[in-house]
């Protein structure tokens, strides 16, 4: 079998190339890269992959691509995926997100190929969520508060279009916030995390800049969720969308605290107003029970390791 990862050199694509390396050696997996890609966390099994260079803005390249690889799986994890930067570059988000999810559907159509196609949703899409629509449920009405999670609808709603216009077998997913080693240093924990790595070596003041400490998030270890991933496309039901989660929530204050308890370092804490949103969701919570029947997917990796292991990646590189 062979598999393609967009996005393989991002957080949950390299962590998603792991398991597949570690569990599936039969499995032949190919990476899309671009020729500007940060190869950092995938270095370590560079040599066990095969890498294309492509764009999804590109047709043309994808088209080579796909061509190329002749993949039984596509798992589609490339994207703009950062809330705040939406907002700034909102047509780029759906350049990248929405229209190169057409060009990626539009080049399988055109070389007449039939792979099975992971579509990473995010549970950014629900956005205003009413109390009495908590946990969130794959039938919650969708209600987008950010450029990103409109752009996320689109390609959750494309996905649906594509299997029901043209056949495309696509398996939509809706992950809630996951966490751990190799995320980006802008994402909360991860930002969280090196600032108390700075602080432990003595490279910045013993202040924690931060934003809204309230919001409240459904937060799985980033190797839990490159396992529902593969379990996706192994177990799911083409045309079918399925949420991600512990259906657990933490408050992003109990992240900090938590990181901190770990950590021991004394800090003082200070709002950052350049880290509100324009908009923020409250509270995400998932209901997962409909992905959990179909294959028997569990969280393995409680929160508190996953934030260890977090601390422990940003003290090997600073």
């Amino acid at each position: 079998m062979k598999v393609l990862i967009t996005g393989v050199t991002g957080f949950a694509g390299s962590h998603l190339a792991d398991y597949i390396l570690g569990n599936h050696p039969e499995v032949q997996v190919h990476g899309l890269i671009r020729w500007r890609s940060r190869m950092e966390n995938i270095v370590h099994i560079e040599d066990q992959l095969h890498l294309v260079e492509g764009d999804l803005k590109d047709m043309a390249s994808l088209k080579k691509c796909l061509a190329e690889v002749q993949p039984d799986r596509i798992f589609h994890l490339a994207a703009q995926s950062f809330v705040p930067t939406s907002w700034i570059c909102p047509a780029e988000t759906f350049a990248i997100n929405a229209i190169g999810q057409i060009n990626l559907f539009e080049a399988v159509l055109s070389l007449g190929i039939s792979p099975r196609i992971q579509i990473a949703g995010s549970s950014e899409e629900y956005g205003l969520v009413n109390t009495n629509e908590i946990p969130m449920k794959e039938t919650n009405p969708l209600r987008p508060l950010s450029p990103y999670a409109v752009s996320k609808v689109s390609q959750d709603l494309l996905g649906w279009q594509y299997f029901k216009s043209y056949g495309l077998k696509v398996i939509r997913t809706r992950g809630f916030n996951h966490t751990g080693p190799r995320r980006g240093e802008v994402f909360i924990c991860s930002n969280f995390a090196k600032q108390i790595v700075e602080i432990e070596k003595n490279k910045r003041e013993p202040v924690i800049y931060v934003g809204n400490l309230e919001a409240k998030r459904d937060f799985t270890d980033v190797r839990d969720m490159a396992r529902a991933y593969w379990l996706s496309l192994e177990k799911g039901e083409e045309g079918e969308v399925y949420n991600l989660g512990t259906g657990k929530t933490y408050s992003i204050q109990e992240i900090l605290d938590m990181l901190l308890g770990i950590s021991n370092v004394d800090v003082k804490i200070e709002v950052d107003p350049n880290r509100l949103r324009p908009s923020d969701v409250p509270v995400l919570l998932s209901d997962s029970s409909k992905f959990r029947q179909l294959t028997g997917w569990e969280p393995q990796i409680p929160l508190n390791q996953s934030l260890k292991d977090l601390l422990e990646y940003w003290r090997e590189r600073i």
